[in-house]
């Protein structure tokens, strides 16, 4: 015998549909929050990487204040 598909579908069918609808919604939920995620990462990272470039140049700039330090005298080893 052949088994004809009927014209309204299962209950097992509409649930199963619906799983995986709410699944492929999900998916997408997922992924746009994981994008945004990433540009607020990036973001960050771009902020911080400013700051630590403007303290080297601060630090460079505060080393370049400090006067030399004297040059220190060689100790004489003795032989052992």
């Amino acid at each position: 015998m052949i088994a004809r598909k009927s014209a309204e579908p299962s209950p097992e069918g509409i649930a199963r549909s619906n799983r995986k609808r709410l699944a492929a919604e999900d998916g997408a939920r997922a992924l746009a929050d994981a994008e945004r995620q990433a540009i607020e990462v990036r973001k960050n990272m771009a902020r911080l990487r400013e700051l630590r470039e403007a303290k080297e140049v601060a630090d460079i700039g505060f080393r370049a204040s400090l006067p030399a330090p004297a040059p220190t005298k060689r100790k004489n080893r003795s032989a052992r």
